[in-house]
Formats: C-alpha cells, sequence, structure tokens
C-alpha cells in the first residue's frame, strides 16, 4: 500500500479501499494511529452514532460505521473532501447510514440532530480548531452521557485538561500525531 492508498481495516467494510484526498492540505489518519483509535474507543462503536468532524476523506467515519456504529455524521468545508467522503460511502455502501453536511465544520454543528457518542475530531493543524469544536460541542450540549471525543493534533500542541464540561482522560502519540481523549 502507498502512503496515500487508504482502506478499512476491520468489520463490515473490511478491506474495501478507499479514494484519497483530491487536495494536498488533507491529511489521512494513518492506520497505525486509525487502529490505536478504534481499541480506545471499541467499547462506545456498537450501535451508536458517531460524527467525523474536519472529515476530509470521510476514512474515520466509515471505520466507525464499519465496526458498529448504526450512523454517521461526516462534516467539512471542502468541497473537494465532500465529494471524496461520498465517494469512499458508495465504495463502501453505506450511504443510508451516513449523513454528509459541507460547510464550517464548528458553525454547522447546530446542524446535528441527533445526540452524538463518538466525536472523531481531525481539524487542519495550526488554527486552534481542536478547542474550538471541543467549546461548541460542549455549548450545543451534543455529546450523549457516557461518550467520547477524540481529538487528532500536532505532537506538542499541548490541549487543556479541562474543556467546556469536557475532561481529559487519556493522551497518546504515535510519531507526529497525538490523540486527546475526552469524556
Amino acid at each position: 500500500m502507498t502512503g496515500d492508498e487508504m482502506r478499512i481495516i476491520a468489520g463490515d467494510y473490511k478491506g474495501r479501499r478507499l479514494e484519497g484526498p483530491l487536495d494536498d492540505r488533507v491529511r489521512p489518519t494513518g492506520d497505525k494511529v486509525k487502529e490505536a483509535i478504534f481499541s480506545i474507543i471499541m467499547n462506545h462503536l456498537d450501535g451508536n452514532i458517531c460524527c467525523d468532524l474536519f472529515s476530509g476523506t470521510g476514512n474515520l467515519g466509515l471505520e466507525a460505521l464499519s465496526r458498529g456504529c448504526d450512523k454517521c455524521y461526516f462534516m467539512d468545508e471542502s468541497s473537494n473532501s465532500i465529494k471524496t467522503t461520498w465517494n469512499n460511502i458508495k465504495i463502501c455502501k453505506a450511504d443510508e447510514y451516513s449523513v454528509v453536511l459541507q460547510g464550517d465544520s464548528i458553525k454547522n454543528l447546530h446542524r446535528i440532530r441527533d445526540k452524538i457518542d463518538i466525536f472523531l475530531i481531525d481539524p487542519p493543524y495550526g488554527f486552534g480548531l481542536e478547542e474550538k469544536a471541543i467549546e461548541k460541542i460542549g455549548e450545543l450540549n451534543l455529546l450523549n452521557e457516557g461518550g467520547v471525543i477524540v481529538v487528532e493534533h500536532k505532537k506538542g500542541i499541548r490541549l487543556p485538561e479541562k474543556i467546556e464540561k469536557f475532561s481529559r482522560i487519556k493522551e497518546r502519540r504515535y510519531g507526529s500525531v497525538e490523540l486527546s481523549i475526552y469524556m
């Protein structure tokens, strides 16, 4: 597999090859980090609803659907990312489980019509969007009780221990990437 190829690692869509990004500013989550994310949240997947915020290619949300989530919201501002996400949803035949919303990911959080069990947040680096997204999720009371927020960010960026009503419960480092988990 080259660096540009992506695949679903486990579950119903296991082995499906996904389209890569049309925009070179999009950084899809690699298999090692993706596997780490899903080993952390595996008890939150079955029958739940997730949101792939700043979805890029839809890679994380589709992995969540493949592993047992009932529904996923995919949100991104870029029309190229939305196009790629839709193509990947079709590759996985996951249309009926997917809601795709284009526009500013943070401003459009109010368009979510469900309580979310898992937020997968992987914004562009360097803009402070991680903290802003979590604040908005709290303000709109979108996270279901017992839900989890997974934030992928650049190594060395230290997110606060507490944002809004959420507390960081775990941090993990994988090369140049860090994961911060909030509940």
